[in-house]
Protein backbone atom coordinates (compact mmCIF):
# COMPACT_ATOMS: atom_id res chain seq x y z
CA UNK A 1 0.00 0.00 0.00
CA UNK A 2 2.92 2.62 0.87
CA UNK A 3 4.18 2.56 -2.31
CA UNK A 4 0.81 3.49 -3.94
CA UNK A 5 0.85 6.98 -1.64
CA UNK A 6 3.24 8.92 -4.14
CA UNK A 7 1.09 7.31 -7.80
CA UNK A 8 -2.10 8.56 -5.81
CA UNK A 9 -0.73 11.64 -4.71
CA UNK A 10 0.51 12.75 -8.31
CA UNK A 11 -2.96 11.63 -9.43
CA UNK A 12 -5.13 13.63 -7.20
CA UNK A 13 -2.30 16.51 -8.49
CA UNK A 14 -2.77 15.88 -11.64
CA UNK A 15 -6.94 15.71 -11.41
CA UNK A 16 -6.71 19.06 -9.73
CA UNK A 17 -4.63 20.86 -12.58
CA UNK A 18 -7.19 20.05 -14.94
CA UNK A 19 -10.33 21.44 -13.37
CA UNK A 20 -11.71 24.02 -15.00
CA UNK A 21 -13.81 26.99 -13.59
CA UNK A 22 -17.43 26.81 -14.13
CA UNK A 23 -18.50 29.76 -16.57
CA UNK A 24 -19.37 32.94 -14.29
CA UNK A 25 -21.20 34.79 -17.71
CA UNK A 26 -24.20 36.54 -15.93
CA UNK A 27 -27.38 35.99 -18.04
CA UNK A 28 -27.75 37.28 -21.92
CA UNK A 29 -30.95 39.51 -20.53
CA UNK A 30 -28.53 40.95 -18.34
CA UNK A 31 -25.43 41.22 -20.29
CA UNK A 32 -27.65 43.31 -22.70
CA UNK A 33 -28.92 45.76 -19.98
CA UNK A 34 -25.61 46.39 -17.89
CA UNK A 35 -24.22 47.52 -21.27
CA UNK A 36 -26.70 49.23 -23.09
CA UNK A 37 -26.38 53.21 -23.11
CA UNK A 38 -22.55 52.14 -24.35
CA UNK A 39 -20.54 54.58 -26.11
CA UNK A 40 -20.63 53.68 -29.67
CA UNK A 41 -16.73 52.53 -29.63
CA UNK A 42 -17.80 50.22 -27.09
CA UNK A 43 -20.93 49.21 -28.01
CA UNK A 44 -19.20 48.58 -31.05
CA UNK A 45 -17.23 45.70 -29.36
CA UNK A 46 -19.96 44.46 -27.59
CA UNK A 47 -21.62 43.61 -30.74
CA UNK A 48 -18.74 41.50 -31.47
CA UNK A 49 -18.94 39.48 -28.43
CA UNK A 50 -17.55 36.34 -28.56
CA UNK A 51 -15.84 36.85 -31.97
CA UNK A 52 -13.20 35.52 -32.99
CA UNK A 53 -11.31 38.59 -35.24
CA UNK A 54 -8.66 38.32 -38.30
CA UNK A 55 -6.60 41.20 -39.45
CA UNK A 56 -3.78 40.37 -37.34
CA UNK A 57 -1.86 43.26 -36.01
CA UNK A 58 -2.74 45.92 -37.91
CA UNK A 59 -6.79 45.31 -37.44
CA UNK A 60 -5.80 45.51 -33.52
CA UNK A 61 -3.61 48.57 -33.85
CA UNK A 62 -6.89 50.15 -35.67
CA UNK A 63 -9.38 48.95 -33.27
CA UNK A 64 -6.85 50.42 -30.01
CA UNK A 65 -6.66 53.68 -32.21
CA UNK A 66 -10.83 53.91 -32.88
CA UNK A 67 -10.85 53.27 -28.55
CA UNK A 68 -8.73 56.48 -27.79
CA UNK A 69 -10.82 58.25 -25.20
CA UNK A 70 -11.45 55.37 -22.77
CA UNK A 71 -9.23 52.94 -21.21
CA UNK A 72 -8.61 49.44 -22.59
CA UNK A 73 -7.87 46.30 -20.95
CA UNK A 74 -6.60 43.15 -23.38
CA UNK A 75 -6.36 40.10 -22.41
CA UNK A 76 -3.92 37.45 -24.10
CA UNK A 77 -5.05 33.86 -23.56
CA UNK A 78 -5.41 30.26 -25.10
CA UNK A 79 -7.91 27.47 -24.79
CA UNK A 80 -5.07 25.21 -23.79
CA UNK A 81 -3.25 27.54 -20.99
CA UNK A 82 -4.86 26.42 -17.39
CA UNK A 83 -3.95 29.79 -15.73
CA UNK A 84 -6.15 31.28 -18.73
CA UNK A 85 -9.06 29.18 -17.43
CA UNK A 86 -8.80 29.91 -14.42
CA UNK A 87 -8.95 33.69 -14.60
CA UNK A 88 -11.85 33.91 -17.53
CA UNK A 89 -14.72 33.64 -15.36
CA UNK A 90 -13.05 37.07 -13.54
CA UNK A 91 -13.32 38.66 -17.05
CA UNK A 92 -16.60 37.62 -17.71
CA UNK A 93 -18.27 39.21 -14.55
CA UNK A 94 -15.38 42.25 -15.19
CA UNK A 95 -16.01 42.92 -18.89
CA UNK A 96 -19.83 43.28 -18.07
CA UNK A 97 -19.65 45.26 -14.93
CA UNK A 98 -17.52 47.74 -16.33
CA UNK A 99 -18.20 47.27 -20.24
CA UNK A 100 -20.14 51.25 -20.55
CA UNK A 101 -16.62 52.47 -18.80
CA UNK A 102 -13.82 50.74 -19.95
CA UNK A 103 -12.95 48.57 -23.29
CA UNK A 104 -11.76 44.91 -23.23
CA UNK A 105 -10.03 43.21 -26.13
CA UNK A 106 -9.14 39.37 -26.54
CA UNK A 107 -5.87 37.74 -28.18
CA UNK A 108 -6.19 34.13 -28.73
CA UNK A 109 -2.25 33.56 -28.81
CA UNK A 110 -0.81 30.43 -30.25
CA UNK A 111 -3.98 28.11 -30.51
CA UNK A 112 -6.65 27.03 -33.11
CA UNK A 113 -9.85 28.10 -34.28
CA UNK A 114 -12.00 25.75 -33.24
CA UNK A 115 -9.97 25.14 -29.90
CA UNK A 116 -10.35 28.75 -29.28
CA UNK A 117 -14.40 29.11 -30.19
CA UNK A 118 -15.09 26.01 -28.19
CA UNK A 119 -13.47 28.18 -25.07
CA UNK A 120 -15.54 31.07 -25.99
CA UNK A 121 -18.91 28.91 -26.31
CA UNK A 122 -18.34 27.47 -22.88
CA UNK A 123 -17.05 30.76 -21.02
CA UNK A 124 -18.87 33.68 -23.26
CA UNK A 125 -17.49 36.97 -22.98
CA UNK A 126 -18.99 40.48 -24.16
CA UNK A 127 -15.96 42.01 -26.33
CA UNK A 128 -14.36 40.12 -29.04
CA UNK A 129 -10.84 38.35 -29.90
CA UNK A 130 -8.25 38.59 -32.19
CA UNK A 131 -6.89 35.35 -33.95
CA UNK A 132 -3.16 35.77 -32.98
CA UNK A 133 -2.00 32.33 -34.29
CA UNK A 134 1.75 33.53 -34.59
CA UNK A 135 1.95 36.15 -31.49
CA UNK A 136 2.64 39.44 -33.82
CA UNK A 137 -0.32 40.72 -32.16
CA UNK A 138 0.29 39.64 -28.46
CA UNK A 139 3.82 41.32 -29.50
CA UNK A 140 2.47 45.08 -29.70
CA UNK A 141 1.62 45.02 -26.39
CA UNK A 142 5.04 43.21 -25.37
CA UNK A 143 2.67 40.35 -24.19
CA UNK A 144 4.32 37.59 -26.36
CA UNK A 145 6.64 36.06 -23.96
CA UNK A 146 3.98 34.98 -20.86
CA UNK A 147 0.29 33.31 -20.84
CA UNK A 148 -1.78 34.63 -19.92
CA UNK A 149 -1.22 38.03 -20.00
CA UNK A 150 -3.24 41.42 -19.52
CA UNK A 151 -2.35 44.97 -20.87
CA UNK A 152 -3.49 48.55 -19.80
CA UNK A 153 -4.02 51.31 -22.40
CA UNK A 154 -5.00 54.74 -21.02
CA UNK A 155 -7.63 56.84 -22.45
CA UNK A 156 -4.79 58.45 -24.73
CA UNK A 157 -3.91 55.56 -26.02
CA UNK A 158 -0.30 55.24 -23.88
CA UNK A 159 0.08 51.15 -22.58
CA UNK A 160 0.38 51.66 -19.27
CA UNK A 161 1.10 48.65 -17.40
CA UNK A 162 1.60 44.48 -18.03
CA UNK A 163 0.71 42.26 -15.94
CA UNK A 164 2.21 38.89 -16.61
CA UNK A 165 0.72 35.74 -15.75
CA UNK A 166 -3.15 34.99 -14.25
CA UNK A 167 -4.76 36.89 -11.95
CA UNK A 168 -5.30 34.64 -8.92
CA UNK A 169 -8.66 36.89 -7.52
CA UNK A 170 -11.00 39.22 -9.49
CA UNK A 171 -10.17 41.57 -6.60
CA UNK A 172 -6.94 41.71 -8.03
CA UNK A 173 -7.98 42.41 -11.52
CA UNK A 174 -10.46 44.98 -10.68
CA UNK A 175 -7.63 47.14 -8.83
CA UNK A 176 -5.21 46.49 -11.80
CA UNK A 177 -7.87 48.17 -13.66
CA UNK A 178 -8.76 50.99 -11.45
CA UNK A 179 -4.99 51.29 -11.09
CA UNK A 180 -3.96 51.47 -14.89
CA UNK A 181 -6.90 51.91 -16.80
CA UNK A 182 -7.54 55.25 -16.46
Amino acid sequence: MRPLVPILLCALLAAGCNHDPKSAAPPAAQVRAKLAGAPAPLASLHGQAGELLPGGAGAFRARLAGLRGHPVVVNKWASWCPPCRQEFPYFQRVSVDLGRAVAFVGVDSNDNSSDARAFLARYPVSFPSYEDPDQKVAKVFNGHVVFPTTAYYTRTGRLEFIHQGGYASEARLREDIGRYAR
